[in-house]
């Protein structure tokens, strides 16, 4: 039989999991202290060279077209709030993992620190846009991480036989050395508050934004859109809304910090293969003659049913006249859009030349364009998907040759053509609901960019195709609203089909393919159930 003594007890081993939470604390607090000052030195000093971002963006980049298609579809326009929650989570137990590390196996703890800064510093000076300064938050946080780490680690409480010489304390009083461990840690993750702060400097910076953008009366148009047609909405409960609404437009693109640009220091600049290169800022762009357009919009991600797709009424200036002025020279077949956060775009000279409402847009939905939608200027062009026209926070058009240089998404496997599919899609009722038998109504959207839509057709079950009814059209750019009113809808669970036909005759294809390379085809099909 053993007796545990005072001094025997001094002695004894803690547990496996006793033994690793103050390393782990260690490394997490060490993380939080980094991070938080990386993140205050960039609300000060750097704005767009905040670690998470930067890593998140390199990110971006470097995924695959697969992982990103996944990504989108299962979490649509919630996917950038995923990869940061991602990169803290794994920032997380790193940290912890170094803790462990220093602990056991000093200095290694401390050179993961280093590898992970490493990595935030890579990412803040691999975009097109870094300066030197946006170097500086990524050092802040290794350095700080990696002394707070080594600092924390060498107070580590003693256990196990190192602490007997040491007299017992009172039952269940921590000693001295734990008492400091724990008072160090919790300054040490006190400091990470600092992240926090950092956040809410940027984010009381974006609310400044968008109060003075608030503030900014959109100038009249010179070329008013032509007036939606009486019948062009149908009135179909949970019909999806003729125009988006703003708050409800998709935001997809590769910006996981809205950029806050002042439209008095904005310029853009038309370079390149032209005769006379133009710059032009923002009250010069306002007092042009702007044209109302109303133009759907769709990326390319956008699974066959999908909702990455919206239409608004745009305001803005053609492209083309724009272009006009800085005379392409002969053998320019593309335009290279550059964003303030360094995304580029090759569009088709063509597409901006042809006559389509191809704009400038400085409006939407009868307000200056929100933040996040590519304030104070952006592209928008009728017929092709976003990835290779619809540029947000323009500053550059770069008159050029696809066989010389490519948009942000070409080398990543993207098509560098990418004109918007003849597509469909049913509203109502939703997929998986339950409906009472009898008559019911099939309602949704179709959209042939271009050409515009002739006809829609639905199939229930393997029936026949029966015609639906078309609302009349606002013009070819945008989608058109249908219904299908079915009368003898039996008691089970049903598949319900549609398809399209555009003006030319062209039928919606039913074979599959993916969103890669060039955006997805075939059926939208929905199941539901009749109740008796």
């Amino acid at each position: 039989m053993v007796y545990v003594t005072p001094d025997t007890a001094a002695v004894a081993t803690p547990s496996p999991a006793r033994a690793l939470w103050r390393p782990v604390a260690a490394g997490l607090a060490a993380a939080l202290a980094g991070l938080g000052l990386a993140e205050s030195t960039a609300a000060w000093l750097a704005p767009g060279a905040s670690p998470v971002l930067t890593v998140g963006a390199l990110v971006i980049d470097i995924v695959p077209a697969p992982v990103k298609d996944l990504v989108i579809s299962l979490f649509g326009t919630a996917d950038k709030i995923v990869l940061i929650a991602t990169i803290v989570l794994v920032l997380l137990v790193a940290a912890a993992g170094a803790g462990i590390l220093e602990s056991r196996r000093p200095p290694f703890g401390r050179l993961l620190v280093v590898l992970i800064g490493a990595i935030a510093l890579f990412a803040a000076l691999f975009r097109s846009s870094a300066s030197t300064l946006d170097a500086v938050p990524a050092v802040v946080a290794m350095g700080v991480a990696a002394i707070t780490l080594t600092f924390l680690t060498t107070r580590l409480p003693a256990t196990g036989p190192a602490a007997a010489p040491a007299p017992a304390p009172a039952a269940h009083a921590p000693g001295p050395d734990r008492r400091r461990f724990l008072v160090y840690t919790g300054i040490a993750a006190g400091i990470g508050l600092l992240a926090l702060a950092g956040g809410q400097l940027s984010a009381a910076a974006t609310r400044a934004a968008d109060a003075a953008r608030a503030l900014f009366t959109l100038p009249a148009a010179f070329v008013r859109a032509a007036a939606i047609p009486v019948g062009a909405s149908l009135d179909v409960a949970g019909m999806t809304p003729l125009i988006t609404p703003n708050a409800d437009f998709y935001r997809i693109d590769t910006a996981l910090s809205v950029p806050r640009i002042d439209p008095t220091t904005w310029r853009l600049r038309v370079t390149g293969m032209v005769e006379n290169e133009v710059e032009i800022d923002f009250a010069e762009l306002l007092a042009l003659p702007l044209e109302e357009s109303v133009t759907t919009l769709a990326c390319v991600s956008n699974y066959v049913g999908g909702d990455l797709i919206g239409n608004a009424t745009w305001l803005g200036y053609p492209i083309r006249e724009l272009l006009a002025r800085a005379k392409p020279t002969s053998g320019a077949d593309m335009v290279l859009s550059t964003s303030q956060d360094g995304f580029t775009a090759g569009t088709p000279i063509e597409a901006l030349t042809d006559g389509r409402n191809a704009i400038l847009a400085v409006g939407m939905n009868g307000e200056p364009l929100p933040l996040e939608h590519g304030y104070p200027v952006r592209m928008v062009v009728p017929g092709l998907y976003g990835y290779v026209s619809a540029t947000k926070w323009l500053v550059e058009l770069r008159l050029t040759r696809f066989d010389r240089e490519q948009g942000y998404w070409t080398p990543r496997g993207w098509s560098e053509l990418g004109p918007v599919k003849l597509s469909s899609r049913i509203d109502v009722p939703r997929e998986g609901t339950s409906v009472p038998a009898g008559s019911i109504v099939i309602a949704g959207v179709a959209w042939s960019q271009q050409v515009g839509i002739s006809a829609v057709a639905v199939q229930v079950d393997d029936g026949p195709w029966r015609d639906a009814t078309l609302a009349d059209a606002i013009s070819v750019d945008t989608w058109r609203q249908w219904a299908y009113t079915w009368d003898d809808a039996s008691r089970g669970a049903h598949t319900v089909r549609v398809r399209a036909t555009d003006a030319a005759g062209l039928v919606q294809t039913s074979a599959t393919a993916d969103v890669a390379p060039n955006g997805a085809t075939g059926l939208h099909e929905i199941s539901v159930s009749v109740s008796g």
